[in-house]
Formats: C-alpha cells, sequence, structure tokens
C-alpha cells in the first residue's frame, strides 16, 4: 500500500477535506446520528471529494477518570465503572465510541472515501480535550498520559488496520498546541507515538499532523525532528494565523504562494513529502465567496506544481448554529464550511470539484517534479520563515525554482545558492563555508544578503573591503543602476556596511545615495558572488503589497539577474511576474509547462521557448496562435494554463544536476 500511495508517491495530489459532522461538529461520536454522517459523506463524495482528515475526540474514545484517595492515585475507570478485563479495557477504550466509528468508516468505503485518521486529538479548533484523568496536566510529558496515548493509539490501528477506507494514520490534530515542550521532550512524544502506530500497521503512511514548525536548532517542534519521525510532513497555511501572510488580499501573488512555500520548505528541510493538511480564509470577513474560489483555484494549482500532495480545506461544514466551545468561543470557527447552515454549497466547493476534474482528465495519475535551479540555504540568527517565504515569491517572480535546505545539512548540488539575510556569528560552519566556497569556484553562482551577518573569510571571495560597520538611524535608498528601469528601493536595514572593492573585477551594481556600494558582484574561479548589504527578504515579509502592488520595488529583477547562468537547462522563460511556470520532465522526454496567474485580474504573458521546442499539446487552456518562440498566453484571474512542448533533439536540462 506504501508504494502506491499518493500521500508518499510522487506528482500524488488528494483533493478533500477535514470533517466533523454537521449536525455536531466535534461533539459527534457523543451526539451520534449516523444518518445525518451518512447525509454528509454522500454530499461531499459527489462533489468529488475523495479524502477526509477525520478525528476520534481523545476524551469520546479514551474516557477515564483516575480515581484515588488523598495520598495517591489508585486506579482508572471510566467514570465509576471499573475498566473490563479485555483488550479493550487495557486500552482505556470505549467500545462504544469504537463502534460508532467503525459504522462510520464502513459509510466512507461506500462513497469511495479515504480516510486520514488524527489518532491523539486532543486539541481541536482553539479547545484542548482530554480524558477527565489528565486534566491540568502536561499531556505531552506526563508518564500516565504519554502511557495511555500509545496505549489506545496501539488498539485503534489495531482494530483497523485491516479496514480499506484508511488511507493513512495521522498523530493527531496540531498535538504541538497540547502543551508546553522541549525539543527533546517533543521528540520522546513524537517517537512514542510512532511506534505504537507502527508496532501495529507498517503498510501505511505516518502523517505528522502538526502546524508552525521550524528548522532552528532551538525549535521544540522542529522540521528535521519530525521528518525524521514521520513519513509525511503537514502545513496548516492560514495566513490569518502565519506570520507575514495576512497583509494582502487572499488572491494575491504572496498569499496564494504561502501554502506552497510553506510546504515546500517542509518537505525540502524534512526530507519527506508534505501535504497541505488544512487551509481555509476562515470565514466572511477574510474574502467574500468569489475571491474565495479564486484563491483556491490557484492555491490548488499551485500546490500540484510542486509535488504538495493535496489539498484539505477546513473544514466541511459550518458550525455557526452551535453553542459549545470553541464555536462558541471564536468567531472564525462558524462559517469556514464548504456548505452553509442551510445545505447549499460555497463557491470553493465547486472550484475543488473542477479541480478533481481537470486531474481525472489527465494522461497520467502523476505529475512528474518540477525543474528546479536553486538552493536556499537558511541559517542559525535570522528570522527563517521570513527570508524563505520573500526568496520563494522573489525566485517566483523572476521565474525560477528553488528547494530550501539548513545550514546544517549536507549541501544540496545546484548551479545557484542563495543565502538570504544572513545575521549573527554562526551562520554556516566554517567547514560548510568553504564547500560552499569551492563549488561556486567550480563554477556556481552564490548570492548572499546581509542583515546583521559575519562570514568568514570574506574580503578574498568577495572582493570587498570593509571600511566600517554602524548602526542605522533611518532608512536608506538604495539604486539598483544595473537592473532594468533602475529600480529604487528604501531599506531599514539595521546595519550600514561601508564598503569599497578590493579588486578592480568587483562590479558595483547597486549604491546608497552617498555612492555607497550595496550590490556587488565578483569572479569567483569559474564561478561569480553577489553581494546585497541589505535584507531585503526580511524587509518585503513585513511590508504589505510589496509582491503585487503597481509601484512596488521590482527586486525580482535582481532575482532574475543573478540567476541568469543556472536558467540554462529551462525550455521556457516568461515575461510576467505575476505569473509561475513550472517545467516537468515528461518520460516520452518532452516537457509539461504548468503556467499560473497569480494575480486576481488577467494577464497576457509571453513564453519564450528555446530553439527548437514547440507547444503542441494543451491540457488546460487554448492553444496559442504561436507555438514556437515567442507563444502569447491569456491567462485568465487566478487560473493556469498547462502545455507540453517537445522538441526533435531533446536537451540535458539542470534537472540532472539538483
Amino acid at each position: 500500500m506504501m508504494d502506491h500511495n499518493p500521500l508518499l508517491v510522487p506528482g500524488g495530489f488528494v483533493v478533500g477535506c477535514n470533517y466533523w459532522a454537521s449536525h455536531a461538529g466535534a461533539a459527534m461520536w457523543r451526539d451520534w446520528q449516523p444518518d445525518v454522517v451518512a447525509r454528509d459523506l454522500e454530499r461531499l463524495a459527489g462533489a468529488g471529494l475523495r479524502v477526509l482528515r477525520v478525528f476520534p475526540l481523545w476524551p469520546d474514545f479514551q474516557p477515564l477518570t483516575q480515581l484515588g484517595t488523598g495520598f495517591g492515585p489508585v486506579e482508572f475507570r471510566h467514570g465509576e465503572a471499573a475498566l473490563p478485563d479485555d483488550e479493550a479495557g487495557r486500552a482505556g477504550v470505549s467500545t462504544v465510541a469504537m463502534q460508532r466509528f467503525r459504522v462510520f468508516a464502513d459509510l466512507a468505503e461506500r462513497q469511495g472515501l479515504k480516510l486520514i485518521v488524527g489518532l491523539i486529538t486532543g486539541w481541536m479548533s482553539g479547545r484542548l480535550f482530554t480524558p477527565p484523568a489528565f486534566a491540568g496536566r502536561n499531556v505531552l510529558t506526563d508518564p500516565a498520559a504519554l502511557l495511555w496515548q500509545t496505549r489506545f493509539a496501539r488498539h485503534f490501528v489495531r482494530s483497523f488496520r485491516e479496514h480499506p477506507a484508511i488511507l493513512a494514520w495521522d498523530l493527531g490534530n496540531e498535538c504541538n498546541c497540547m502543551g508546553p515542550a522541549t525539543r527533546e521532550q517533543a521528540w520522546v512524544w513524537t517517537s512514542a507515538i510512532t511506534n505504537a502506530i507502527r508496532a501495529e500497521d507498517n503498510s501505511r503512511p505516518i502523517v505528522s499532523g502538526m502546524h508552525s514548525l521550524s528548522p532552528a536548532p532551538n525549535a521544540a517542534w522542529r522540521i528535521q525532528d519530525q521528518g525524521e519521525l514521520t513519513d509525511v510532513l503537514t502545513t496548516h497555511p492560514y495566513p490569518y494565523f502565519t506570520p507575514y501572510c495576512d497583509q494582502d488580499p487572499v488572491n494575491t501573488m504572496r498569499t496564494i504562494l504561502h501554502s506552497t512555500a510553506e510546504s515546500r520548505l517542509y518537505a525540502d528541510i524534512g526530507n519527506r513529502p508534505c501535504l497541505i493538511e488544512e487551509i481555509g480564509t476562515l470565514g466572511p470577513m477574510v474574502a467574500d465567496e468569489r475571491t474565495a474560489g479564486d484563491f483556491i483555484r490557484a492555491a490548488l494549482f499551485s500546490g500540484w506544481a510542486h509535488d504538495c500532495h493535496g489539498l484539505l480545506w477546513w473544514c466541511a461544514f459550518d458550525f455557526g448554529h452551535l453553542s459549545q466551545a470553541p464555536y462558541d468561543w471564536d468567531a472564525y470557527e462558524r462559517e469556514l464550511g464548504l456548505f452553509r447552515l442551510d445545505g447549499t454549497p460555497r463557491s470553493v466547493l465547486a472550484e475543488m470539484s473542477q479541480f478533481v476534474q481537470f486531474l481525472h482528465s489527465l494522461p497520467m495519475r502523476n505529475l512528474p517534479p518540477r525543474q528546479t535551479d536553486a538552493v536556499c540555504i537558511l541559517s542559525e540568527g535570522q528570522d527563517q520563515w521570513a527570508v524563505a517565504y520573500s526568496a520563494f515569491v522573489l525566485a517566483k517572480q523572476a521565474g525560477f525554482d528553488i528547494v530550501f535546505q539548513y545550514a546544517d545539512q549536507p549541501l544540496k548540488d545546484a548551479p545557484l545558492y542563495l543565502l538570504p539575510g544572513v545575521s549573527g556569528g554562526r551562520i554556516l560552519y566554517r567547514r560548510r563555508w568553504l564547500e560552499l566556497l569551492e563549488r561556486v569556484k567550480a563554477g556556481a553562482t552564490l548570492y548572499v544578503s546581509h542583515e546583521d551577518g559575519m562570514l568568514s573569510p570574506f574580503t578574498e571571495p568577495f572582493g570587498l573591503d570593509v571600511q566600517d560597520r554602524s548602526r542605522r538611524n533611518g532608512p536608506s535608498t538604495l539604486t539598483f543602476d544595473a537592473l532594468p528601469g533602475r529600480p529604487v528601493f528604501t531599506t531599514r536595514a539595521p546595519i550600514r556596511l561601508r564598503v569599497k572593492p578590493a579588486r578592480a573585477d568587483v562590479e558595483v551594481l547597486a549604491r546608497e545615495a552617498d555612492g555607497n556600494p550595496v550590490f556587488t558582484r565578483a569572479p569567483y574561479g569559474k564561478g561569480a558572488l553577489y553581494f546585497l548589504s541589505a535584507p531585503i527578504e526580511r524587509e518585503l515579509s513585513q511590508t504589505p503589497g510589496s509582491f503585487h502592488l503597481p509601484n512596488a520595488p521590482a527586486l525580482w529583477q535582481m532575482y532574475r539577474h543573478i540567476a541568469r547562468p543556472a536558467l540554462a537547462g529551462r525550455i521556457a522563460a516568461k515575461d510576467q511576474p505575476m505569473v509561475g511556470l513550472t517545467e516537468h520532465a515528461l518520460e516520452d522526454g518532452r516537457r509539461a509547462l504548468v503556467v499560473i496567474n497569480y494575480s486576481p485580474q488577467a494577464i497576457s504573458t509571453r513564453l519564450t521557448l528555446a530553439q527548437g521546442w514547440r507547444i503542441d499539446e494543451v491540457w488546460r487552456g487554448t492553444l496559442p496562435a504561436q507555438r514556437a518562440e515567442n507563444a502569447d498566453i491569456a491567462l485568465p484571474a487566478n487560473d493556469a494554463c498547462v502545455f507540453v512542448a517537445s522538441a526533435s533533439v531533446v536537451r540535458h536540462s539542470s534537472t540532472d544536476r539538483m
């Protein structure tokens, strides 16, 4: 099953939603109404959805109480009832809840729905749900709580491992929100639950179910640790909750690319597939129905083109009629369904249904991975998500694709390296920095942008003498003379480096108003080093409108400038920054071209094809009148075209080097 699971197979992509019953929300297992559930599932399947993420709420399925005396605990029970002397009793589970879940799984199977099961669902929509026995305890670190969680996971998986509706086991819903933990404690908890699952079923993948992970060494819930212990990583990319994402309208470039960029960050650094496991607009105060539909259409094509393995909307139904917490507490938990309270579908569901139909129309099951052209290295001391997010968007605007890695990981091979927003003194280990410089000597390009970092050696490779360093007392204006249109950028960089070229071969590409060089290029062996003494990636991440407004600085041109040598392996280029382009090598030597409009306005873009290449097939959109060299493409707002190009002689591409 693992070999064919779409969550694991490159290019596999599932479309579905997170599910709680329409009548009861998180209370569905206590207020069990199978007729309502059956009708819910029929409607979801009828819309073309095929995967549901579902949740056996922990206190409903393991309703433990702990009885004792004034001197300590005596035993665990279900209320006043002693636990039975059978397998279910030893696991502390409710046989009634287990029977209800079996009915649910059978109903899903009849509708052709597959289930991702969130096993330890103790956190849901802003509320902590735990068995009474563990009230007031940190359930991530308390030994008794961990003991019973592992027993529950083993028993539940053993009970349903033969059920054909189960697609994957999820650790639980955002379990990193159930309590505080150190990195070591988070690792131990994750290891205990994953080992419990694998002890009973090694035929299905284990899905992380976490959100808001970090690659930093001091992070409690680290991307690398979840990648070590689970099979599939997950993102829950709500702009409202994620730093730097709630800046622009949801149907504009930065916000649409949120789910793609964060999922690629997790997948690349965690070395595991990553699923867009929860996504949504959180209701009508964020976007109207048309805007939400445009947003999800573009996000679906973007996630598919970037091998994000699927997209699950939150949630299936509205819950504005429920009075219990968390629906009573939080307004954004009430109007986020694919279906309204009156049962009518929202426009988002129509877009998801149409995307499923598109997938079914393709001549292949899985889209081959996209070509990548550069590695973005994240380092200690910086805001990794801020610089990663901006670097991803800038690269997309410039017309190339990046993969991520962390500074302590082995260097990935690439013709172009980005080291954005360096800060602090421990950016790269000496051995890794020297290795990176050797890659440049051999022909690669390295770009570094500076916030407050120390690099050594610096003067010799970059050809720059730092005359002095000082704190800025205000903004500074940078003029990029070497770029088209001479874009001007006002920076709030905290540090001013006053530099001068130490060699005649150093080019000054941008200066401050007083002439101080801020962007330079230095040959180094067969390659080149670019240095920018301003942390533009972090600044752009904090500035609303910096990627889509007409007056936004065209700093993507700088990325295009430094990437030009790395793009030799591509067969197509585009001329619009709001348009994304990915290339996918097909088995017959042809290339699929996915062209996405990340703008809420219709756009015409010109695809410049390499000599000998020609568009000869369309999977979505309309064939252009001119199919070779310069092909003019009309893209509706927040939509995509998918073409297939062929050549009489197929060249080797840079994907061979990545």
